[in-house]
């Protein structure tokens, strides 16, 4: 098992600190919208270290949907690279922990469902769809058998 390294973003550290330390009681929506988050555990795939991010909780069911839209950036968000090097992760939903794995969405139907069903949670995905060149992936989170 790898370190832990704490993200550089001092608002997602401090975010995942809260929350896990609470088990799952604070720190469970994003900065002051009310909206719920999810804590998602997965691998470096450069350090191995341990990396953990608050993302939008959208479900599809028992599954997670996790959109790396990084505000509409140019650029892929980091932990989008680590999900394709290593596809085991923990989601922290709360109190709840999941052993999932995940797969991008490529299939243009399923990922249409599912970016329909991220929007309707958190209608600002679309705006910063529009608003980047860069098609904004989309990983479905299934229960790790």
């Amino acid at each position: 098992m790898g370190k832990y390294i704490p993200s550089k973003s001092s608002w997602v550290a401090e975010q995942v600190e809260l929350y896990e330390s609470s088990l799952g009681v604070k720190g469970t929506t994003l900065k002051d919208t009310g909206l719920p988050v999810i804590i998602v555990t997965h691998r470096g795939r450069k350090t191995g270290a341990i990396r953990k991010i608050p993302l939008m909780k959208v479900v599809d069911g028992e599954n997670y949907i996790l959109v790396a839209s990084m505000g509409g950036a140019p650029k892929h968000p980091g932990w989008y690279h680590n999900l394709k090097a290593q596809s085991n992760v923990e989601i922290r939903d709360k109190a709840k922990v999941y052993k999932m794995k995940v797969r991008e969405v490529m299939g243009s139907l399923e990922k249409q469902r599912l970016w329909a069903i991220a929007v309707a949670v958190y209608p600002p995905y679309q705006e910063y769809q529009d608003k980047t060149d860069r098609n904004i992936p989309v990983f479905i989170a299934e229960a790790n058998s």
